[in-house]
């Protein structure tokens, strides 16, 4: 499977890396976009750092991914997730800032991200978007609703506790594998209701 993973400036980085190692392991080929808050805030929740270099946060991010990942700058339009001529199966932006989500929402595409999700509007194709954000304004609430009607799926970064949880790892697992349902995509990352 091909997917794009667009991360942006919300809460919720972790959620980005797991799904990204989940994807790898899926053998999945994977295009990621991170905005320059999506950056900051990868630094900060994963690697304690919210000053380190932007090539430095994908390096460590991307390591050990071998083919499968190729990195996309934000203002690279050339990107084959530009356009919906490059066939591909699902489009995922986690963690999905409210400001992104408001753009995606009012068809605006200022970087790569935008585009992607736009893209995946227009063709009618998978697209999940994470969104972490709490509480929720009547605004965003609003945007998730014309986002959903439009054909997006809205995956709140909320994780279940049926499963027991044991560290914080479980419950990152448990998010990162309804967006992997979402996509189409198998793992066991999470355990199933009704399974012992």
């Amino acid at each position: 499977m091909r997917i794009f993973l667009g991360i942006t400036g919300a809460s919720g980085a972790p959620y980005a890396v797991r799904l990204l190692q989940a994807l790898v392991a899926a053998d999945c080929e994977v295009g990621v976009c991170a905005s320059g808050a999506g950056i900051e805030v990868i630094g900060t929740e994963v690697y304690g750092d919210p000053r380190l270099p932007r090539d430095e946060v994908l390096a460590l991010m991307t390591e050990g991914s071998g083919d499968a990942v190729r990195v996309y700058d934000p203002g690279d339009w050339g990107s084959p997730y530009a356009s919906g001529s490059a066939k591909v199966d699902g489009y995922v932006v986690c963690p999905c800032s409210m400001a992104t989500a408001g753009t995606i929402a009012t068809g605006g595409e200022a970087n790569l991200v935008h585009r992607a999700a736009g893209v995946a509007l227009k063709e009618d194709r998978r697209l999940v978007l994470v969104p972490r954000e709490t509480p929720l304004s009547v605004i965003h609430l609003e945007v998730l609703l014309k986002l959903r009607k439009a054909g997006a799926l809205i995956l709140a970064a909320m994780p279940a506790f049926y499963t027991q949880p044991d560290t914080l790892a479980d419950a990152v697992d448990f998010v990162a594998g309804k967006a992997l349902d979402l996509l189409g995509v198998e793992h066991d990352l999470l355990r199933r209701w009704g399974t012992a």
